[in-house]
């Protein structure tokens, strides 16, 4: 059965707001836009806002949203490994988890708070940006809130996107990337992006978003919003990540690409990723439990150079070669197609080039991206 959830953010039933943020401005414009009921909670409370035993508690935990100010740097560098090829991204921490529950997700097993958070110190998070891109003058940064949650399941009542998609449209050298499964994109509608602003979508075959990515939107309804952001002047991004193996795969993929195409102009699309479902040891036991009618665990992995289990060689070659023929049949010149965190072997495989002869995936993408 299709779901239908397209704003994700309506999944929240209560906020809680850290008693040092009482007074936050921010604060108040959120928990206004949400109209859910508010409890203050101190420091030594945040460790029991919700009952049960973790990860247990993350089904009611997802219904659950702390307003809090975020006490490290707010950017980071993508944390790929040095066994696999990495596009030099890097990561805008905006908070933690999203009301999504995707089987797969590796937030399972990385994050040990089953409710969700949102840093309210914006004002914090601008001066770093403005520091670091000030102060490497002539680098290009390609920077994305997709990494720690979803940059719009909760955009409705955060307003986050509008701030951002701001100040990215007056720099010169920064490009951001907003990832979703949610098709909430009314925020994005008439601001002065200025091109800076790409809109990327994870998409995967209906079999895997109707049955493992609970909560988002159904495939239509992404296309939908993609189509839209390119009527407001976007480009838009899509990413083909985890690629799971399922019985009729195949068909799957071709259908969600031929769909794709047809609908959003192939022109418009910077760039597209393809990863192979991966995972750390750890989210099986979890995901297992929290989904037992999952079968996406029941193939034959390997453990990788990254420690995480992934498909062996040879089969992931196979769907690689099979979804990348697809694309490039279709897709623009200019669009990127890329690998996330894969080796040299299947890029020459698969692609017919290692990065390094194109100056690296970064000089790619940046060149997809229309920054050099």
């Amino acid at each position: 059965m299709t779901h239908n959830w397209r704003d994700p953010s309506v999944y929240l039933k209560k906020i809680y707001l850290a008693k040092n943020c009482a007074d936050d401005p921010y604060a108040k414009e959120i928990i206004e836009r949400a109209g859910l009921p508010v409890t203050i909670v101190s420091e030594e409370d945040m460790g029991s806002l919700v009952g049960g035993e973790y990860p247990e508690n993350l089904k009611a935990g997802k219904k659950s949203l702390l307003l809090c100010r975020n006490q490290g740097d707010f950017l980071k560098d993508c944390p790929g490994t040095k066994e696999y090829r990495c596009c030099d991204y890097q990561i805008l921490n905006v908070g933690l988890g999203c009301p999504m529950d995707c089987v797969y997700c590796i937030l399972q097993a990385y994050l040990n708070n089953p409710y969700l958070s949102f840093f309210l110190n914006v004002d914090d998070l601008f001066r770093e940006l403005s520091a670091k891109l000030r102060s490497h003058k002539g680098k290009v940064f390609r920077i994305g809130t997709g990494e720690f949650t979803d940059s719009m399941a909760l955009d409705r009542i955060t307003g986050l996107s509008k701030r951002l998609v701001s100040f990215f449209g007056r720099q010169e050298k920064g490009v951001l990337e907003l990832k979703t499964k949610s098709a909430a994109i009314e925020n994005l509608q008439n601001l002065e992006h200025n091109g800076k602003t790409i809109v990327a979508w994870s998409l995967n075959s209906e079999e895997i978003i109707n049955h493992q990515e609970i909560r988002a939107a159904n495939f239509e309804q992404r296309l939908d919003a993609a189509a839209r952001c390119v009527q407001w002047g976007y480009d838009c991004a899509f990413h083909f990540d985890p690629i799971v193996s399922y019985p009729g795969w195949e068909e799957g993929y071709r259908a969600v690409i031929y769909r794709l195409f047809e609908k959003i102009p192939a022109e418009r699309i910077v760039w597209i990723s393809l990863g192979g479902f991966r995972y750390l040891p750890a989210l099986k036991k979890i995901a297992s439990s929290r989904f037992p009618h999952t079968h996406i665990f029941a193939h034959e992995f390997i453990e990788g150079m990254d420690n995480k289990q992934r498909y062996f060689r040879k089969f992931r070659a196979k769907i690689y070669k099979i979804i990348y023929e697809e694309l490039m049949a279709r897709c623009s010149p200019r669009t990127c197609i890329y690998f996330c965190m894969e080796s040299d072997e299947i890029w020459q495989e698969v692609m017919g080039f290692r990065p390094t002869e194109k100056g690296g995936i970064g000089n790619m993408l940046d060149q997809a991206a229309g920054l050099k």
